[in-house]
Parts: structure tokens; sequence; C-alpha cells
């Protein structure tokens, strides 16, 4: 029986059709994903093999990333459909249900609902490639919590809660993935002395979805002992978050010992930014982002995930 399905498997992939595996190596979103845009709202509509294999052609793919076009601009995934097959343009009340799912989520942290906050972004998952949660979900979320908790009653607890809780869930989620992938990792490493910078963790997320191994230390390293880890670990980057100001001929110290690509990213990148531009200039294979979604577009961008 196994062989059979193989076969049927193999046959269709010689006729030029697609396996979902292969499609979601393409596009960036993963198998789970696709299966739910079509079971849910008939996003893709896949070929069957007669023992029931979903089957791809390039058509599918191109529909694929109009998809990914229509998510990027912040629709959201129920009206995706009828922008595509009516040529629309994006309805003015798309961010509604963006904004419904960020309400949802901050009234769970507000009422320390570990398993709703948990499964409310699991449904959000299942439905959202990565990047396109972190842009219109994630980062939008961290934003309008920073500013409920200034000077509020409990926006420490709050904000210990859900941090440990995203702390919590990329790292297992990078941890489950390191275990499926092979080659040099990419590091990442808390350079603000601040615990559980959730930027720093969004990054690794990114990092790790494109199936880059990845190795997040959440606390600064000496430069002797960041230069100790590379020369271990020999990643095929390193990434720095800070998202504060940095003594900067200290961090020229720290960079000299480190000789893959390196990335600085977060808001010292604003703060740094004339000292940062000259640094760039004169510091070989050395890169600056101001966020996430750009650190990891540059990532993409050199060929180092």
């Amino acid at each position: 029986m196994k062989a059979a399905l193989q076969e049927d498997l193999t046959q269709a992939i010689e006729d030029g059709w697609l396996p979902i595996r292969e499609v979601a190596r393409q596009t960036g979103v993963n198998a789970v994903t696709l299966r739910a845009w079509e079971r849910r709202y008939g996003l893709i509509v896949p070929q069957r093999t007669p023992k029931g294999h979903r089957l791809f052609n390039a058509e599918h793919v191109q529909r694929i990333h109009t998809i990914l076009t229509w998510l990027n601009r912040g629709v959201p995934v129920s009206q995706v459909k009828s922008l595509i097959d009516s040529a629309l343009s994006v309805p003015d009340v798309v961010e509604s249900e963006w904004h419904s799912l960020r309400q949802n989520l901050v009234q769970a942290i507000s009422e320390l609902n570990e398993r709703r906050v948990d499964d409310t972004f699991n449904q959000a998952m299942a439905l959202y490639p990565p990047r396109t949660l972190c842009e219109q979900l994630l980062l939008p979320l961290l934003r309008e919590l920073e500013q409920r908790w200034q000077g509020q009653f409990g926006a420490q607890m709050e904000r210990v809660f859900f941090l440990s809780w995203l702390r919590s869930k990329f790292g297992a989620r990078i941890y489950h993935n390191n275990r499926q992938l092979q080659g040099a990792p990419l590091l990442l490493v808390n350079q603000s002395d601040l615990p559980m910078e959730p930027h720093l963790w969004l990054s690794a997320w990114l990092a790790s979805s494109a199936d880059s191994p990845v190795e997040v230390f959440d606390w600064p390293l000496p430069a002797g002992e960041l230069a100790l880890a590379v020369e271990h670990l020999k990643p095929r980057a390193v990434l720095l978050y800070s998202s504060k100001a940095l003594h900067l001929s200290a961090f020229a110290k720290l960079l000299g010992g480190v000789s893959c690509p390196k990335l600085i990213v977060g808001p010292t990148v604003c703060i740094h930014q004339a000292e940062l531009a000259v640094l760039t200039r004169d510091t070989p294979e050395l890169f600056v982002a101001e966020d996430p979604l750009s650190a990891h577009q540059l990532l993409i961008q050199r060929g180092l995930v």
C-alpha cells in the first residue's frame, strides 16, 4: 500500500505537478496553512491524486503569491478570495478583523489568561504566514501594549506575563525547528541587558520560520566571549539586538572579534544613526535594520536565511 501511494505521487511529480511540501518551500507558506486556506476559505483548490495527495501547478503557486500580496497589505484572510475573484481594491474595513484579533489578545493578557492568548495566536498562526502575523498582528499589538502599560497599575504584571508567554512560545517553536534543520545557525544576542526583548524573539522566529537554525542568547556577552561563541557555533551571521543606547567604543571592540556577517537591529539603530553609518562603512559585512521585518528582509537579500 505504501509503495502504491509513493508511486502515485512520483508519477504526478514527473508530470509537472508539485507536492505540498515543495509548494511550501517555494512560497514560504507552510503546509498546515495551505490546507487551512483550502478547507476553510476555498482560497486554493489543488488537484488530488487517486490516493488523495494534494498537487499544485504553476497557476496555484502564482495564486498563493497573490494571496500573500493581499495579506501583506493588511487584508484579513477571510476577505482575500472575494478580492482576488472580483479584482477589487482593498476595502476600507480590512483593519477591523485585525483590530478585533488584537483586542481579543489585549483582553486575554489583561486577565492573565494564558490559554486564551495561546488559542487565539494558534488560530491566527494556522491561517497566516509568520511575516504577515508579525506585521499585522504582533508588532501593532506590542505598540498598543506599550501605550497601555504607561503608568498603569498592573502594567508590570501584564508585561511579565505576556513577554514570558511570547518567549516560551517562540522558544519552543525554534527548538522544534532546530531539531529538523541542518547547517550553521543564525546567532542572535540581546545587547540590551533587558530581559525578554520581544523584538529579539520575533527576529528569531522569522529566521527560524525561513528554515534557518537559530541560537538565541538572551543576555549580552563580553567581547571575548562573543568571539568564543562564534568560534564554537560557526554561525552564518550574528544578529545583535538592542533597544537602548550603546557604548560605541566597546561595541566596536565587540564586533572586531566576529568574522562572519553582523547585523545590528532595534531602536539603537535610530539612536546611533550617524555613528553607525560610519561604522557600517568601515566594517566589512556589517548591516543595520530598525525592526524584525527589515532585519528578516535583509537576511533574505543577503542569503543568510
